[in-house]
């Protein structure tokens, strides 16, 4: 999917345009919910994930970032999203969140989420509002020190062992 604003900035959803360097700098240096994540964990999550990048005509390249994590049925969720401090101010939050929900419309799925502390009317703009009932919602998250299985000679987490069986 690739749409071009008046303006000229362009949002795709090629992770092969995403600039990894850039997004983890943004990410592991700025976003506080991701502070120190590692390039490998940025460049997993990439890979696994429907990514959106913002750009601009000229070569100042990306502008913003955000991903979604979904089965493409019945459940996603966004999250990563990121806009650059240069462009904020601009519309691009919201043009990004509009936008991710445009691209998951044909897929029908049943619940869209995410996480925000401080930019509830950017995504309320999108379509997103407060869960109706929290109490519902449980989660776990992990510790700092993940005990997730890792190669010793590259750090990176080992690939889950797959059961035929299941």
């Amino acid at each position: 999917m690739i749409t071009t604003r008046a303006d000229g900035l362009t949002l795709d959803t090629d992770p092969a345009r995403i600039d990894l360097d850039r997004v983890h700098h943004w990410l592991s240096t700025d976003a506080f919910w991701a502070l120190g994540r590692s390039r490998e964990t940025v460049a997993r999550s990439i890979e696994h994930s429907l990514v959106f990048g913002v750009y601009t005509p000229d070569t100042a390249g990306q502008l913003a970032f955000a991903r979604v994590v979904t089965d493409y049925a019945t459940f996603g969720w966004l999250c990563d999203v990121y806009v650059a401090r240069e462009a904020r101010g601009q519309g691009i939050g919201t043009w990004l969140a509009e936008s991710v929900v445009a691209a998951l419309e044909p897929y029908r799925l049943k619940r869209l989420m995410l996480s925000t502390v401080d930019a509830h009317e950017v995504y309320a703009h999108a379509g997103f509002s407060a869960v109706s009932e929290p109490g519902k919602l449980m989660m776990i998250t992990a510790p700092v020190s993940s005990t997730a299985p890792t190669d010793p000679a590259t750090g990176a987490a080992k690939p889950l062992p797959t059961d035929p069986k299941r």
